[in-house]
C-alpha cells in the first residue's frame, strides 16, 4: 500500500498517537510501502527480493543443465540453504559457481532497474544513497550481487550510491527505535523493542547511549531473544501470550542487572500501520488475522505485559522497512535525503529527509 504524503489533519493524529510516526529525531519519514507496479505485472519490489534471486538461481541451474548434470543435484532452489550457496563461491564446484554468478549478474541487473524506478519517484526525489538491509546483505552471495550493482550504477553515471546496513539486520529492527522512541523513554538507560517477521519475532533491551553519541550511533541491544513462531503455526492470541512472555521475561533480566528500563515497547511491523495502530496490510505471514479490523495489536499485547516501575508500558507500533532503514541514520545524518530498501522474501521501502 501507497505511504502517501498525509493530510494535515492526519499527520496531526499520528504524531499525537505515536503510531506510524512521520518524524524521528532529526529526521522525517517522507514514504514507506511504495507498491510500484512492474509493466508486465507484479510489484516492482518483487523483482530484487530474495525470493527472485532463487528463481533466477532456479532458471540458471534449468539452462545449465541442459548441456550437463546440475552441480547442486537432486536439492531443489528453494530447499538450498544459504551458507550451501554462498560456499560455492569460495572453493566449492566450478559449475555450481558458475551457475550461482550467472544467478547473480541477472539478480544485480533487476536490483538496479528497481533502485532507479524509486528514485525516480516525487517521494525519492533527490535520493542518492540508498542503504540495503534485510538478510539479502549478510550472506556472501547477496554482498557479491550488491557489489557488481553498485558497480553497475556508477559506470552508469547515475550518481546513486548503494550502502550495506551498518550492523546485522536482525539488531537493525531493534535498533531503529532509537530514532523513533518517545523523548521520555530515551532518558532511561534502556527500553524493549521488538521486530516481527513472518518467519521470526526478535525481542531485544536496547541501550540508547545517547550521552556517548546524541545520533544514536552507540546504541547497542543488550540482551535478546528470538521465537521462531513460524515452527510452531500458534494462533494469533497465542502468538500475543508468547511475544508478552518474551517481553517481561527481558524486562525481569533487566531488572536483575539493575537497568534502569523504560516503560516503553517499541514494535516493528511488516506491512502498513495506520495512525491507531491498526495494520491494514502485509501481515499474511503472521499468524492469525492481524489484520482484522477489531484487532489493536499494542493493545491485545499490553494485556500481558508487566508493568514497568509500576507502570503499564507504552507500546508504539512503526513499518519494519522504516525502523530498520532509521537504524542506519547515524551513518546517514549528512545526507540531505536517503532511502533503503530491505531485501527479504518481499522488498521493504522506506525514504528519508534529515532535518536536523
Amino acid at each position: 500500500m501507497t505511504r502517501r504524503p498525509a493530510r494535515p489533519g492526519a499527520a496531526r493524529a499520528a504524531h499525537r498517537s505515536g503510531h506510524a510516526s512521520r518524524r524521528g529525531t532529526g529526521v522525517r519519514i517522507d514514504s514507506w510501502n511504495l507498491p510500484l507496479r512492474h509493466p508486465e505485472g507484479g510489484f516492482l519490489g518483487d523483482r530484487a527480493s530474495q525470493t527472485a534471486f532463487r528463481e533466477l538461481l532456479d532458471q540458471a541451474r534449468r539452462a545449465h543443465s541442459t548441456c550437463a548434470r546440475d552441480p547442486f543435484g537432486r536439492t531443489p532452489t528453494s530447499e538450498l540453504g544459504k551458507d550451501a550457496i554462498d560456499m560455492v563461491l569460495v572453493g566449492g564446484d566450478p559449475d555450481a559457481a558458475h551457475v550461482v554468478h550467472l544467478a547473480v549478474e541477472e539478480y544485480a541487473r533487476a536490483l538496479v532497474a528497481v533502485v532507479r524506478s524509486f528514485i525516480a519517484q516525487p517521494e525519492w526525489a533527490g535520493v542518492r544513497d540508498v542503504v540495503l538491509g534485510g538478510g539479502f546483505p549478510d550472506h556472501a552471495t547477496g554482498q557479491l550481487a550488491i557489489r557488481r550493482a553498485a558497480r553497475l550504477l556508477k559506470l552508469a553515471r547515475s550518481g546513486v550510491r548503494l550502502r550495506v546496513l551498518g550492523q546485522d539486520s536482525d539488531e537493525g529492527g531493534l535498533l531503529g527505535w532509537v530514532q523513533l522512541a518517545p523523548a521520555a523513554a530515551l532518558r532511561r538507560e534502556a527500553f524493549l523493542a521488538v521486530d516481527i517477521g513472518g518467519t521470526n519475532i526478535r525481542c531485544g533491551i536496547v541501550e540508547p547511549r545517547l550521552g556517548e553519541d546524541r545520533t544514536g550511533g552507540k546504541a547497542r541491544v543488550l540482551e535478546h531473544t528470538q521465537w521462531r513462531h513460524a515452527d510452531d503455526a500458534p494462533t494469533r492470541d497465542g502468538a500475543m501470550r508468547r511475544l508478552g512472555a518474551m517481553l517481561n521475561g527481558l524486562a525481569t533480566q533487566a531488572g536483575t542487572r539493575g537497568i534502569d528500563l523504560a516503560p516503553f515497547v517499541g514494535i516493528a511491523c511488516p506491512g502498513e500501520v495506520d495512525a491507531r495502530g491498526h495494520l491494514l496490510h502485509g501481515v499474511q505471514n503472521l499468524p492469525g488475522d492481524w489484520a482484522a479490523e477489531d484487532f489493536f495489536l499494542a493493545e491485545a499485547l499490553g494485556d500481558w505485559l508487566q508493568p514497568v516501575r509500576g507502570r503499564a508500558p507504552r507500546v508504539l507500533l512503526h513499518n519494519d522497512a522504516v525502523v530498520q532503514g532509521l537504524s542506519e541514520r547515524p551513518r546517514m545524518r549528512h545526507a540531505r535525503r536517503w532511502g533503503v530498501l530491505t531485501i527479504g522474501t518481499g522488498l521493504g521501502n522506506a525514504s528519508y529527509s534529515n532535518i536536523g
